[in-house]
């Protein structure tokens, strides 16, 4: 049963017309009064109903697009892709204004944006990168996104799983991962360090289970059971973190020959850690990434590494989102990871191995 207004105002203990004042925000009410019927608002969801509101009238060409951060150029460039298929500035009919909404990875943050989207009665929503590995976070979220289709909101899922009553472009991550592992354990390569990204997100854990699923299959030694833990170091997805666990990664293993970074812009840390210590890529240490951001191909050396088609899928959302694409039998489509070999792999050094 739809929240009605009376609910908010016995949640907050005021009439219903000091929440109409509220959410108007045309009349002075108090402080405490304001952020009483406001967290009466979130707690209960309630959505401003129909022709009772200009506001819903007024925002109903609204996208939000959902990013963990919008200074990565993964999400940047989902985005913005994204964006250009709403019809900004182009002078077509139909045309949406696209909200960026950088949650900064936080699974509470994520819910807000959510419930904002849905109090503004957005057209669509497109949720972008993977998600925190959390059942109640998991649940909360599919209530959220079933409560905006129920509303006619169009919800698309852009690289993470799919979720009911949700439009899915799923990236093939495990086939990713496991193709670059493979292609370093074809080239002699035994003793490989791994660089995944935080623990607990669902990108992580698929790009480790491909890259663990390539070591399985070869039988690669030392990467059996616990001293799949030991060559393994988890790092935030920047340049940063990458510099730091390579360092962890030489200190565990000081003759290690490659090392898997979880994306390009932590393979780079990965690189300039390695060159600081003297040692070149990839005749003493072979480098790989994933993704295939823009800088990829002119790193030096040009990185190996796996490609994302970033543009078109966040092209494809943002026609999805609008209704300008059928949507994918079964509502989820698995988008192919490419392997892209470059410069930075190469056979380890005679003895090395």
């Amino acid at each position: 049963m739809a929240v009605t207004l009376a609910d908010v105002a016995a949640r907050a203990r005021v009439s219903a017309a000091t929440v109409s004042r509220v959410l108007s925000g045309n009349y002075p009410v108090a402080e405490a009064t304001r952020a009483r019927v406001l967290r009466a608002v979130d707690e209960l969801e309630y959505v401003v109903n129909g022709p009772a509101s200009a506001l819903a009238a007024a925002t109903s060409d609204l996208v939000g697009v959902l990013v963990n951060d919008i200074a990565d150029p993964f999400f940047g460039i989902l985005a913005g892709a994204a964006q250009a298929e709403l019809g900004i500035g182009d002078g077509r009919a139909g045309e949406k204004l696209a909200v960026i909404c950088n949650t900064g990875g936080a699974p509470e943050r994520e819910l807000t944006y959510l419930t904002l989207l849905q109090r503004q009665r957005a057209a669509a929503v497109i949720l972008t990168g993977g998600t925190v590995e959390d059942a109640e976070h998991t649940a909360a979220v599919a209530a959220k996104v079933s409560r905006l289709a129920a509303s006619g909101t169009r919800v698309v899922l852009c690289g993470r799983p799919p979720i009911a009553d949700a439009v899915t472009l799923a990236f093939d991550h495990a086939g990713g991962a496991r193709r670059l592992t493979e292609h370093v354990l074809a080239l002699g390569h035994r003793r490989i360090g791994y660089v995944a990204g935080p623990a607990g997100r669902t990108t992580t854990t698929d790009r480790l289970a491909g890259h663990r699923a390539a070591l399985a299959a070869r039988g690669a030694e030392g990467h059996e059971g616990p001293a799949n833990e030991r060559l393994t170091v988890h790092s935030s997805y920047d340049r940063s973190s990458g510099y730091d666990a390579a360092l962890e990664l030489l200190r565990r293993e000081p003759d290690l020959t490659a090392v898997v970074a979880a994306n390009d812009t932590v393979a780079l840390g990965v690189c300039a850690a390695l060159r600081d210590q003297g040692l070149r890529i990839p005749q003493d240490v072979s480098v790989a990434g994933f993704d295939d951001l823009p800088f990829s191909a002119d790193a030096v050396p040009a990185l190996t590494t796996v490609r994302l088609p970033l543009d078109q899928t966040g092209a494809r959302a943002g026609r999805l989102a609008v209704g300008r694409e059928p949507q994918p039998p079964g509502g989820v489509a698995t988008i192919r990871a490419d392997l892209m070999v470059r410069d930075s792999t190469a056979r380890p050094r005679p003895g090395a191995v």
